[in-house]
């Protein structure tokens, strides 16, 4: 029996051996999740800065943004998991919902219909944005009173959750979003234990239908940055022109960099949408390789924790939920990272808590919120 077991056993123990709280545990927060995030935003604040030709506009938009997101993360941190839980079918049926308005009712933009406009309010909301923190929700609460590994019935049932809100999205077209969102999904599977030839059984299947893919469901466009991926200098100054500048900053940044704003690449405007999908190009062009290496720690000391966070979940909900939530974090940090290098077809993918924008950092922070509740209500129910 351990010494916590028999605490609880003993009338008013509690009181008498329970440790003070602190504010952090007050606020539910995981002190070492919080400050890797916090220095992984100051430093993408930094970056931005030089990204968006020092416009201290963009700057203070973005410290905007990460304030409210952080309002979110710490409301969610407050609730606990089971609350998530309940909510799971409410949150992915809802937003199910929205992806089938958005293809109805949906407004254009730049070719896209991602958009769904709140009569008498004003604002648009971007449904496939919630599916990213449903879908992993949803699979995670579908398999949790199940026998794990899950058996061939239930990972039909998954991969059905999964791909029509994937399909939904793709059909926007958001090829990009579909991806993070059927990954996030199937990484609920892997850690429920789905086994080897599954996983080979499905990439044989993908590899099958990707014929089928290319005449029937891709877009002209989505042709073309695969092509582009295959050879960029096959038309240099066009659909080539954004992978060939961003490798050339890579490269010339060299092993220190030329500098904090001293980017050629960037502040000539040779490097495309540098403060958003590119930004750490800039990063490696004013940093060089000792910049790419400090953030890339800075990243798997927050996918370390993250998955710590999961590996002592409560309950089987909290382990599946919290392991789908890093690793789906994960997949943003390759992909991004992939198609600014070059070795990934560009897919319009944030670097995420670098990158402008307000979507992507609203969710991001608030699977954040998501794993903070795992982990400290966890410890509030071993004391």
């Amino acid at each position: 029996m351990k010494s916590s077991d028999f605490v609880r056993q003993l009338p008013g123990g509690e009181a008498h051996f329970s440790r003070p709280r602190t504010l952090a545990s007050i606020l539910h927060i995981d002190v070492p999740l919080f400050t890797l995030l916090l220095t992984l935003v100051l430093g993408g604040l930094f970056v931005l800065y030089s990204g968006s030709e020092k416009s201290m506009s963009d700057v203070a938009r973005q410290g905007i943004h990460f304030a409210v997101a952080s309002s979110l993360m710490l409301i969610l941190a407050r609730f606990d998991p089971q609350v998530f839980r309940r909510w799971a079918p409410w949150v992915f049926f809802l937003g199910l919902a929205g992806l089938v308005a958005v293809l109805v009712f949906g407004s254009d933009a730049k070719g896209a219909q991602r958009w769904l406009k709140i009569p008498g309010v004003g604002v648009r909301v971007q449904p496939s944005e919630f599916m990213k923190l449903a879908v992993p929700m949803m699979v995670a609460w579908y398999l949790s009173d199940r026998i794990l590994p899950p058996s061939f019935k239930h990972i039909i049932g998954a991969l059905i959750i999964i791909f029509v809100p994937a399909a939904l999205i793709a059909k926007q077209p958001d090829l990009g979003t579909a991806i993070l969102i059927a990954a996030s999904g199937v990484f609920v599977l892997l850690f429920a234990g789905l086994g080897l030839r599954w996983i080979l059984g499905c990439l044989a299947g993908v590899a099958a239908l990707a014929p089928a893919m290319w005449f029937f469901v891709m877009h002209d466009y989505q042709k073309q940055r695969v092509l582009t991926f295959l050879d960029p200098e096959s038309d240099p100054l066009r659909t080539g022109w954004n992978i060939i500048q961003s490798k050339t900053a890579i490269g010339s940044g060299g092993f220190g960099g030329k500098g904090w704003l001293e980017g050629t690449q960037s502040h000539l405007d040779f490097l495309p949408e540098s403060h958003t999908d590119f930004i750490i190009a800039v990063l490696a062009e004013e940093f060089g390789y000792i910049g790419v290496a400090c953030i890339l720690t800075l990243y798997m000391m927050i996918i370390g924790r993250g998955l710590y966070i999961a590996a002592n979940g409560q309950d089987t909900f909290s382990r599946l939920l919290a392991g789908s939530l890093i690793m789906t974090f994960f997949v943003y940090v390759f992909v991004n990272m992939g198609m600014v290098s070059g070795i990934l077809p560009v897919v319009g993918v944030p670097l995420p808590l670098v990158s402008y924008g307000g979507t992507s950092v609203l969710t991001l922070m608030a699977s954040f919120g998501i794993l903070m509740s795992i982990h400290t209500h966890k410890k509030m129910l071993s004391r």
